[in-house]
């Protein structure tokens, strides 16, 4: 079958916060026939690689597939936490942009619909 490379931002959305020194991001399909994909594709090891230069911890994941969403605690991010951290964006706002521009290939078919 024919695969497409896309942004993940073209079949997801994401939220992404502080948890102390670590950040917090969260990436929802935006259609249940695109959860599969983010189970397949955003492995910690993606994410991790993904972050490489930002995160320089362990990388958790959580899924909750009631949702069509993944969670991921990307541990020794935010350079401290907000209180201490002379990061700009020490509450990790950010990430969850910086997760939606992960390119990844996807059945062209299931981009039909």
């Amino acid at each position: 079958m024919a695969t497409k490379r896309i942004r993940l931002i073209d079949i997801a959305h994401a939220r992404s916060g502080d948890k102390g020194d670590a950040g917090n991001v969260g990436v929802i399909a935006r259609d249940e026939r695109f959860y599969p994909i983010l189970l397949e594709q955003l492995t910690v090891e993606r994410v991790k690689h993904h972050f490489a230069g930002i995160c320089f911890g362990e990388v958790e994941r959580f899924e909750l597939p009631n949702l069509g969403a993944l969670n991921f605690i990307l541990h020794n991010t935010l350079g401290g936490g907000g209180t201490v951290s002379l990061k700009n964006d020490a509450q990790g706002k950010t990430l969850s942009s910086a997760m939606l521009r992960m390119e990844i290939d996807v059945e062209e078919g299931l981009l039909q619909g």
